[in-house]
């Protein structure tokens, strides 16, 4: 098939020149003529020319320039029609078309140029005639063209001349360029390759070496190579300088493993860059290989030839000079980093929009975390924190038992990484320490179950390195679910094994006095024991009025468990306290309660108490002078004993003492009412519900903080309402004051009822004994100077305990008026209530604006 279309394509050009000829002469288109043989060899030789052009085959591109050339030279009807002449050509595909198409116009364009170039005065019988084309278009484009060996091809009218040597000048210049190169360069490229090869992997080549001035790969100034040749050598070796410092950094890191600084994150870093390398040496290895084949000269024909030259290892080397990049940044970066946040580092840079780069940093990235994914799993659904080197985002420290859940464990901020968020870190901190909290406090392993039920859950696997960086959603998923479960467990152990809501409910029942025959029948017996000096009290002997209490009232029916954690507490005291002032009441709650009822809140829990016994002791102390002031028989017998005016002045001393009793009464009465109802009884209200709905331990501890919170607040022993707290107690004392008072007033009655009593028996015998010895004395004169003297002496009485009421009631009045003005201004919207409560006919509003 071959000798066929080579048969074609002769016959082909010898009908070509034949006709050429005959246009000129046509005795020389004769076959045998001399002439003729000699065109003929011509032609063949320009169509069987191996000259590779040295532009690429674009026809589009040819088919512009020549388009171009003819409107620059103002041929511009040329250019149009040779623009529609292609169009035509390109468009003709198919069986008998043109398939070179470019090489054609590449021809037509070389001759047409080169046509200008012919020397003038050649002979032109040599050459084939230019077809259309006469002697007058062509006989101002002739020039010369020296060659090296003085050889010379021309055109002329139109006639292209070849050389008959054999000799080609391109390969004359390629020799020639050849030994230029050689003279320019003192190495050769083949060994700058080698050099730069062995610099990549930290080795100083022959001429490559390291120079610590400049810190970095370069060659000495004393070797003879192009400007060009030594800057792509130091471009190149840049990638030597990288790889120096990421092997520096895995060496020094590994040297000091098992050191804390490094940890297991650290170790896993060094691994990760290690694997990296590994490929990098790969690649070296396979470029090396090439590097023994000699670089071909450029007149061979050497674009596919398996040889490594320096512009081709810049090729090589685009790829891992990126990756060797970043991984030097990231060893700068993570130098003094380890543990979470040397992951978070890392991190950072995965957030890249190169598909490479991504890749990279996902791979390496999965390596990295993969310790501290294991440590999030082992935490998550074992409780383990295995951090030997204290690379974990959960910190631990050792701490007694009821500690443990507010103090054992907490977030380090510094080692949390940016692909775990602040709400998933929390369930994770919370997730384990619901295990250690029911495994060290509640002697539970109930648990295991509930971690085995979230693993399913979450269909994560149970072997290790299961999760993974990337895998955030199951993540999140296996840690929602474990916490779920788990803490789910944990609640039900507290409220039903550990019964926190019957003690929640004893402590409010005999801590805030909410168990009220329980609290009246406790005052009634301790009262006389706490009246004595607080010295000379016995808490032992207090215990057993406790325990009598206890079985006197309906607090016998609770559950002994509580029961037994209730006692008696005497406070520290000092000269001139009494048993008032040091008693109280404390619960111990035992573990794991006492995770809920820590020691701070225990105190909260005494200062209430405190507050309210006060109020109950001053409630108290009223009823016990009701008791007194009541009417009876004894004060109406002693009005008829006295004089008109006395009559009176006790009449009103009683009247008084009345009106100021019923006063603190109105007051002491709605304050109680206050507390026991819009305090205590809301907010266990507000707490039991709260309870209802808490998902984890952290909830019911805010829960009952809140509630704890809510009633020191609104009992004004809060921050804000320490003023009013102290005019409380003020008018507290002075109530007690007026309990001591009033008993001291009817004592005084009874006294002065014992004496009026005591003179008229004795007036009686007296007048008796007279009238037997003496008719004519007069009996009445003594009987009335007694008479007389107990009626000066009541009046006195009288007269200084109604000026100690006055006293009493002014000073209460000026307290009282006080402690309601600052009400109003209390930030505590309940206290309002407090203010309509007491003021609820606007009794006291109008008296202040009276005055």
């Amino acid at each position: 098939m071959e000798e066929e279309d080579q048969r074609k394509v002769t016959d082909l050009v010898i009908e070509l020149v034949r006709r050429l000829l005959s246009q000129q002469n046509p005795q020389n288109a004769s076959p045998n003529s001399p002439h003729f043989s000699q065109s003929l060899r011509y032609a063949l030789r320009i169509l069987s020319s191996r000259l590779t052009p040295s532009v690429s085959p674009d026809a589009d591109a040819v088919a512009e320039s020549i388009k171009r050339r003819l409107a620059t030279q103002g041929n511009s009807s040329d250019a149009l029609t040779f623009a529609d002449l292609y169009t035509k050509f390109a468009s003709k595909n198919g069986p008998g078309s043109v398939n070179n198409k470019w090489a054609v116009l590449y021809l037509l364009k070389i001759i047409s140029e080169d046509r200008k170039n012919a020397i003038s005065g050649m002979d032109s019988s040599v050459f084939l005639p230019n077809l259309g084309l006469n002697d007058d278009e062509m006989g101002n484009d002739l020039r010369v063209l020296n060659a090296k060996e003085n050889r010379e091809k021309a055109w002329k009218n139109g006639v292209l001349l070849v050389s008959k040597d054999p000799e080609n000048l391109r390969e004359i210049s390629f020799r020639e360029f050849g030994n230029l190169v050689e003279e320019e360069n003192e190495v050769t490229e083949e060994v700058l390759v080698r050099d730069v090869l062995y610099a990549c992997q930290g080795i100083d080549g022959k001429y490559v070496k390291f120079d610590s001035n400049l810190d970095g790969y370069a060659l000495s100034d004393s070797i003879k190579v192009p400007r060009a040749t030594r800057t792509i050598v130091r471009k190149l070796c840049e990638l030597g300088w990288l790889f120096r410092k990421v092997k520096g950094y895995i060496s020094e890191s590994m040297d000091r493993f098992p050191a804390e600084d490094v940890g297991t994150v650290g170790q896993a870093f060094c691994a990760a860059l290690q694997d990296e390398l590994s490929e990098y040496y790969k690649l070296l290895a396979v470029l090396k290989a090439q590097s023994t084949n000699p670089i071909p000269l450029v007149s061979e024909n050497a674009s596919s030839g398996n040889y490594l030259s320096l512009r081709r290892l810049s090729v090589w080397f685009a790829e891992p000079m990126v990756k060797m990049r970043l991984m030097a940044i990231l060893v700068d970066k993570c130098k003094a980093l380890r543990g979470g946040a040397m992951a978070g580092a890392i991190h950072l840079h995965a957030q890249h929009g190169d598909p490479l780069v991504h890749d990279f940093m996902r791979r390496l990235l999965r390596r990295v975390c993969s310790p501290l994914f294991e440590m999030v799993r082992s935490w998550v659904l074992e409780g383990e924190l295995e951090d030997i080197f204290a690379e974990f985002f959960i910190v631990g420290q050792p701490v007694k038992a009821e500690s443990l859940w507010r103090e054992g464990y907490r977030l380090h901020a510094g080692m949390l990484p940016l692909f775990i968020s602040q709400s998933i870190a929390q369930r994770i901190l919370r997730t384990g320490k619901s295990i250690n909290f029911l495994r060290v406090c509640c002697d539970d392993r109930g648990w295991a179950d509930a971690a085995t039920e979230a693993l399913v859950a979450a269909g994560v696997t149970t072997r290790r390195g299961g999760l993974g960086y990337g895998e955030t959603d199951a993540l999140e998923s296996l840690v929602m679910e474990a916490a779920k479960r788990i803490d789910k467990h944990l609640l039900d152990v507290i409220y039903k094994r550990y019964k926190f809501k019957e003690h929640c409910l004893a402590i409010k029942r005999y801590l805030l006095l909410g168990q009220g025959d329980f609290v009246q029948y406790l005052m009634d017996i301790v009262g006389p024991e706490l009246s004595e000096p607080a010295n000379t009290i016995s808490s032992f002997k207090l215990a057993g009025l406790l325990e009598s209490a206890i079985r006197s009232s309906n607090a016998q029916y609770d559950d002994p468990d509580i029961l037994d954690q209730l006692r008696v507490k005497m406070m520290p005291h000092g000269t001139g306290d009494r048993g008032w002032d040091v008693f109280s009441l404390e619960y111990d709650a035992r573990v794991p309660l006492d995770t809920v009822f820590t020691e701070s809140v225990m105190t909260r829990y005494l200062r209430i108490f405190n507050f309210l016994w006060k109020l109950r002791r001053v409630e108290h102390a009223l009823i016990g002078a009701w008791k007194t002031m009541k009417p009876n028989c004894l004060t109406s017998h002693v009005y008829t004993k006295l004089q008109h005016a006395v009559k009176l002045q006790l009449l009103s001393t009683l009247r008084r003492c009345q009106v100021l009793w019923d006063e603190m009464n109105h007051f002491v009465t709605n304050l109680q009412y206050y507390i026991m109802f819009e305090v205590l009884e809301v907010s266990w209200s507000n707490f039991s519900n709260e309870m209802e709905v808490a998902k984890d331990l952290d909830d019911l501890l805010a829960a009952h903080e809140k509630y704890l919170y809510s009633i020191v607040e609104k009992s004004l022993l809060g921050e804000r309402s320490q003023t009013l707290y102290k005019s409380l107690f003020v008018l507290f004392d002075l109530i007690l004051q007026f309990r001591s008072h009033a008993d001291r007033f009817y004592e005084g009655i009874h006294e002065l009822q014992a004496r009026t009593a005591e003179s008229s028996l004795s007036s009686q015998d007296k007048n008796k004994s007279r009238q037997t010895k003496d008719k004519s004395s007069e009996p009445g004169s003594e009987i009335r100077e007694g008479r007389k003297a107990l009626t000066q002496r009541a009046s006195e009485f009288l007269q200084n305990m109604g000026q100690e009421l006055d006293a009493l009631a002014t000073e209460y009045k000026s307290l009282l008026e006080g402690f309601l003005t600052e009400l109003p201004v209390q930030q505590h919207l309940d206290l309002k209530f407090l203010l309509f409560r007491l003021d609820f006919t606007e009794f006291y509003t109008r008296q202040h604006a009276t005055m």
